[in-house]
């Protein structure tokens, strides 16, 4: 599924209704995995309300349990494209720094010692220095942790822009959210064992920014 920006994933409080699961129990007539129960069926990983992307939904335990499997094993390819705050030096990078949940707000993520989260991997590679004052990036991850990429990028000092959590407070509103987009979905498929690849296209927020930061840099 392409899932839009501001689209909850799951049911949950405060968002009972207008879900992709919502949307998938419709169109799906109610065939999904009921490994996670009635108010995740089918769901396998999740995107945040505010990004947009590429996500795997099952609509039977077997194809679920295959690919929790494959995500277990970090042998799911998820590659993100994001654009962030200031100019990054080197060209590639690989974050690694466990995270858990925010010591004072806890509605928030965190990178915390080692005891109090879990081991998360992030690799980076700049594709445009942009205007140098953010840069467009890919992501690849190799743990799926809550806001990974968010809090991995803002703990560099490179936070995404758009991003009213984990950002500066002057964030860009225009951009509803976090500029971040899951491009790349790669996996085996549960019963042919045929390698599937698919390549999610950039959403128009995404596209116009970028021309907007491209048209800055050439001015």
């Amino acid at each position: 599924v392409n899932k839009p920006k501001g689209m909850v994933v799951h049911p949950s409080a405060g968002h009972m209704s207008h879900t992709l699961v919502n949307g998938l129990l419709y169109h799906c007539k109610g065939n999904l995995s009921g490994i996670n129960g009635v108010l995740r069926p089918g769901i396998v990983h999740r995107i945040d309300m505010d990004t947009t992307g590429a996500i795997i939904a099952c609509k039977n335990d077997i194809a679920h349990q295959s690919l929790a499997k494959q995500l277990q094993v970090h042998s799911i390819t998820r590659k993100y494209e994001a654009i962030v705050y200031h100019n990054l030096q080197e060209e590639t990078g690989t974050i690694d720094k466990p995270i858990g949940r925010h010591p004072v707000h806890r509605k928030k993520m965190a990178v915390v010692q080692p005891e109090k989260g879990k081991r998360a991997v992030t690799h980076y590679r700049v594709l445009s220095h942009l205007n140098h004052k953010f840069n467009y990036i890919e992501c690849q991850l190799e743990t799926g942790r809550t806001h990974q990429i968010r809090v991995h990028m803002a703990s560099t000092g490179h936070p995404l822009a758009g991003d009213a959590v984990y950002g500066p407070k002057n964030c860009i509103k225009s951009l509803n959210g976090q500029c971040l987009h899951a491009k790349e979905l790669g996996f085996v498929h549960p019963r042919t064992g045929e390698w599937m690849q698919f390549d999610s296209p950039l959403p128009p927020y995404f596209t116009e920014f970028l021309t907007r930061l491209r048209k800055e840099h050439r001015a």
